[in-house]
């Protein structure tokens, strides 16, 4: 049976992984992480996913990204607490800077106030580390289907 599979199918068969049918479109990520490892896992994976990826280790770095002669960037994954960040200032200046771009703050650091902070802001969703690293790709394409959200998009608060 597997000689009938061409190379690619034979290696998914015989790894045992489900052949993925739909193929996302390329994405142009940029990822603000200071730590390393963190920053270095969700690259290798949006990377071996198809997508490009721009990282940024603080801040100023991301922003330098967003604000750069560099082609556009289609999404943001932004850790909330960052050397030269520790609140929802600079999600609100990525959102200034590049509104088409939807951006998922992860956070170690969540709290209901954090969350509904950087929704009012127009992120698209607020994770919680440690995450899922295989779902994060699938988030990201649907952020990016979906548009970003605007402050008006935000959830309405009902008591």
């Amino acid at each position: 049976m597997i000689a009938a599979l061409n190379d690619f199918d034979a290696e998914i068969y015989l790894r045992g992984f489900p052949q993925m049918m739909k193929k996302s479109p390329a994405l142009r990520v940029l990822v603000v992480d200071d730590e390393l490892l963190i920053r270095w896992s969700i690259a290798e994976t949006l990377t071996h996913a198809g997508h490009t990826v721009v990282e940024a280790e603080d801040g100023a770095t991301a922003v330098r990204a967003v604000t750069g002669p560099a082609p556009p960037v289609d999404a943001v994954v932004l850790d909330y607490r960052l050397p030269d960040s520790s609140d929802l200032t600079l999600l609100a200046r990525i959102r200034r800077l590049s509104p088409h771009s939807p951006v998922i703050l992860m956070t170690a650091f969540g709290n209901p106030e954090i969350t509904k902070g950087a929704l009012d802001l127009g992120a698209h969703k607020v994770i919680t580390k440690p995450f899922e690293m295989h779902d994060l790709e699938e988030l990201l394409v649907q952020a990016c289907a979906s548009g970003p959200r605007s402050r008006s998009d935000a959830p309405i608060q009902t008591d």
